[in-house]
C-alpha cells in the first residue's frame, strides 16, 4: 500500500460535526487550521506564516471519543492517512486536503489536558452514560449514544443566551455540532446519514 501518513500541529478551526453512515458506523469531522511558525532574524522574533486548511475525519470508537473531547480553537495533534479529495462544483474543479485519522489528542506543549479511560462500551464514558441520557436519546430518536445527546445538550446550555425566554430548546446532535462547520462531501452525496433534529 503506497498510502501518505502524516504527523499535523494545528488548532481545531470548526465545532466537531457527528454523523452515521447508513450502516450506522459512528463518524465524526472538524476543520483543522495549521499556522506555520518560524524565526525572523531580522526582527529576531517568531513569526506566523502561511495558515493550511486541513478537514479531519475520525471513525468508529475515536469519532465518538472526539465529540465529548475537543473544542473550537483547541490545540490538537493528528495522525494519519492524507489524503486529496476532488470533486465538481458546476463546472468548476474542487480539491480539499483531508486527514484520515488513526489518533487525535492535545498538544500538551500548550496547556494540560486530563484523560479519562472509557469504560463498559467502548467510547462511553467513566461510570457509563450520565443520568437522563437513555431517556434523551430515546427522545431525540438517536442512533447516537445517550451519553453524547447529554454532552453536547450540556455543552449547548452552557453557551446559551442569558435570558431563557430567546434560547432554543434542545434538539438533538446535528444542530448543536454543526455550529460553525461546513457539509462534508460524504454528507452531500449521502454516504453519511447525520444524526436526527
Amino acid at each position: 500500500m503506497n498510502e501518505t501518513h502524516v504527523t499535523v500541529l494545528g488548532n481545531v478551526a470548526t465545532e466537531v460535526s457527528y454523523g452515521e453512515t447508513a450502516n450506522g458506523v459512528p463518524m465524526a469531522n472538524f476543520g483543522l487550521g495549521c499556522t506555520e511558525r518560524r524565526y525572523d532574524r531580522e526582527r529576531a522574533c517568531w513569526v506566523d506564516g502561511e495558515t493550511q486548511w486541513l478537514r479531519v475525519t475520525a471513525w468508529r470508537a475515536l469519532a465518538v471519543n472526539l465529540i465529548g473531547s475537543l473544542a473550537k480553537g483547541d490545540p490538537v495533534l493528528v495522525t494519519g492517512r492524507l489524503r486529496v479529495r476532488e470533486w465538481t462544483d458546476g463546472e468548476v474543479k474542487r480539491s480539499r486536503a483531508e486527514i484520515d485519522a488513526r489518533s487525535v489528542g492535545h498538544d500538551l506543549t500548550r496547556g494540560t489536558s486530563a484523560f479519562r479511560r472509557a469504560s463498559g462500551v467502548r467510547g462511553q464514558p467513566p461510570g457509563g452514560p450520565g443520568p437522563g441520557a437513555a431517556e434523551a436519546a430515546r427522545a431525540a430518536d438517536a442512533p447516537v449514544p445517550g451519553w453524547i445527546v447529554s454532552a453536547l445538550e450540556a455543552r449547548r446550555a452552557s453557551a446559551a443566551p442569558a435570558d431563557p425566554r430567546s434560547a432554543e430548546a434542545p434538539s438533538g446532535v446535528r444542530s448543536v455540532t454543526e455550529e460553525g462547520g461546513d457539509v462534508s462531501e460524504r454528507e452531500r452525496t449521502g454516504e453519511v446519514r447525520a444524526a436526527p433534529h
